[in-house]
Parts: structure tokens; C-alpha cells; sequence
């Protein structure tokens, strides 16, 4: 097996702006697994304000030797090979998924199947907005207009006035993403029964994640569903959490890639909490890495393709405002 790879920056098609920052670019490392001729792609998603960049992602890729790796031993062998070590959680994404979209291309199947997900379960997905002006909201809602729900970033000054912008122009259901914003819980309660009465259906993490007592407050009283983003990295943290968060906020680039997501809906599940699945910004790479997990899950955040102007990948095809799994083998991805 032949590993490669090699940095990018996905451009955004408006600046992204959330609590905490603002940015245009975001730079990925995109991999490729070659055996028998066939190639297995990866993206490693690596938004500025987290501990991993694309010279870490290098450093820990480089360290791999996959010449003597055999395509004909288990998969778990070789996730676990990578697997060894503690952090670099991005870099071993990009490694599960083209692993993961090399085998299915392999076996000759899509990859949804191979993780015993039904696609007619698939829940819609929801189109991020950005903190922006009102002018730029606009314009944002009508590019969403194929989604179905819009996620909105708020844990600001101007949330109420961020809202009503939003509902000049749509009527559509809300998710509601505060990043840590609110750090008054009682602020935060304030919040989201106003929120309520507004079309929110479900609030991402509203207070800081190192507040656990003052969240487990506000979960007593919220109206609207919790759910643990930043509180929640991979499958160790998820029995810590309930009675916190009404569920949880998978993303792949933070716990580790396929393998582990599987894990952790299973034990969300065993603890009867909900489940979402988001993303980064990402190509559609690590989107529909992603998607063949969504029939799993409650709710569905994989708008990254859409955010940017040069994916490397044809976009994903979405339909009733849900993403379309595709029936070519692995990830079904188009190189453009």
C-alpha cells in the first residue's frame, strides 16, 4: 500500500465567522491510500483555533510506513496500526476514511452498506450561517434555499438581533449553535426559551465545557434539546456527559475517523441520548465519510461543501434536503 499526501486550503465562499473567530480559508491535508490500482481517499480538517495544522498532520503522516502494509488483512489491523499513540486525532481520521473508502472500492461497495446504514433513515441536513451583517444574512439564506433547516452561530451581543434578521427572510426550523458563548447559565436559560418561541429546535453547547455544574442547571430547565460539541471529543466522554446534554455532536476530524464514530453512536445510544452528526469545514471527502454514518443519527450539520469554492470533489447531491448517499464503492467520490 502506497500512502500520500499533500496540503490544501478550502476557500470559503463568505468570511465564517462563529463566538470566537472569523476566518476565509481553512486548510485541510488530503491523503491518498493506493493498492491494486485503486486509491482511497482522506481529508484532515484543520481549523486555526485547534491544536492540530497541516505541518502536525505532516509530521505524523510521515512517520507511517504503509509499504509493508497488506490490503488483504482485516481493516481493524490496520486502524489499529494507526491508531497507536495518543492525539493527533485529525491526522488519523484522514487515515480511517481513505482506509475506509479504499476497502469499500476493494469489495466492490458503497461504503453506507458496509456500516449497515439504510439510507431511507437518512435525517436532512442543516445549512450553517455565520455570524455576518444583515445584507450578508440575506444573501446567506438564499443560497441555503435547498436546505431544509438553517444552523445559525450565535454566543454574542447581537444573537436576538442576529434572529430576527434571519426570520425577515425564512421561516425555516432553527439549530442553534452557541460555541461556548453563553457563560452565564442563566443568560443561556433566558436564551433559549426566547430561541423556543422562535422555530430553535435543539441548542450545541451552550456554555463553556469546563462548566459542568452550571450546565447540568440549565439541562434541568432547558425546553430545547442540549447537545455536546465542544464537551464531547470521542467515545470516552460520552457517559460523563448525560445528565449534562440531552445528546451528542459527532464529528469525524475530532474522534479519530469511521471507527470511532461507530462507537460512539453505539454507546450515545446504550444511554438513550440523541445523536447529531456534523462537520468542519470540509470538502466532500469528509462529508460523506460522514453521511454514511447520518441514517444512524438524529440530527444531520454536513453542509461543507457547500460553504466553499473549490472543493476538489464534485458536491454532494442533496435531495429533499437530505444528502444523497451515492452507489459507486467507498466514499463514491468524483475528483475534479
Amino acid at each position: 500500500m502506497k500512502l500520500s499526501f499533500k496540503n490544501y486550503f478550502l476557500e470559503l465562499i463568505h468570511p465564517f465567522s462563529i463566538s470566537s473567530n472569523t476566518r476565509t480559508e481553512t486548510p485541510i491535508v488530503l491523503t491518498q491510500l493506493e493498492s491494486r490500482g485503486l486509491i482511497g481517499y482522506g481529508e484532515a480538517s484543520l481549523p486555526p483555533y485547534l491544536e492540530e495544522s497541516q505541518e502536525s498532520v505532516n509530521q505524523f503522516l510521515k512517520g507511517l510506513d504503509f509499504s509493508r502494509m497488506d490490503d488483504t488483512v482485516p481493516i481493524d489491523t490496520i486502524l489499529d496500526f494507526i491508531n497507536t499513540g495518543y492525539g493527533n486525532a485529525f491526522a488519523k481520521a484522514s487515515l480511517d476514511i481513505a482506509i475506509h473508502d479504499l476497502f469499500g472500492k476493494i469489495q466492490n461497495k458503497p461504503l453506507y452498506k458496509t456500516l449497515g446504514s439504510n439510507p431511507e433513515r437518512m435525517p436532512i441536513t442543516s445549512c450553517t450561517l455565520g455570524m455576518a451583517s444583515e445584507e450578508l444574512l440575506e444573501q446567506k439564506v438564499r443560497e441555503a434555499e435547498r436546505f431544509s433547516v438553517l444552523k445559525v452561530k450565535l454566543g454574542g451581543a447581537e444573537d436576538k438581533a442576529i434572529i430576527r434578521t434571519i426570520r425577515k427572510f425564512s421561516s425555516k426550523p432553527l439549530y442553534i449553535d452557541a460555541n461556548q458563548g453563553w457563560s452565564d447559565p442563566i443568560h443561556a436559560l433566558d436564551m433559549i426559551t426566547w430561541l423556543s418561541d422562535q422555530g430553535a429546535l435543539l441548542i450545541e453547547q451552550p456554555l463553556p465545557k469546563g462548566m459542568r455544574s452550571e450546565q447540568a442547571w440549565l439541562y434541568d430547565r432547558s425546553p430545547l434539546p442540549l447537545i455536546a460539541d465542544e464537551s464531547c471529543q470521542n467515545e470516552s466522554d460520552i457517559s460523563g456527559l448525560k445528565g449534562l446534554f440531552s445528546g451528542i455532536n459527532i464529528k469525524l476530524m475530532k474522534c479519530g475517523g469511521i471507527r470511532e464514530g461507530l462507537k460512539m453512536i453505539h454507546t450515545a445510544r446504550n444511554l438513550d441520548m440523541k445523536i447529531m452528526i456534523g462537520c468542519m469545514n470540509e470538502s466532500s471527502c469528509a462529508i460523506m465519510a460522514a453521511a454514511a454514518l447520518a441514517p444512524q443519527c438524529d440530527y444531520v450539520d454536513l453542509d461543507g461543501p457547500f460553504l466553499i469554492k473549490n472543493n476538489p470533489f464534485e458536491d454532494p447531491e442533496i435531495r429533499e434536503g437530505k444528502i444523497v448517499l451515492s452507489e459507486r464503492p467507498g466514499l463514491g467520490l468524483i475528483p475534479q
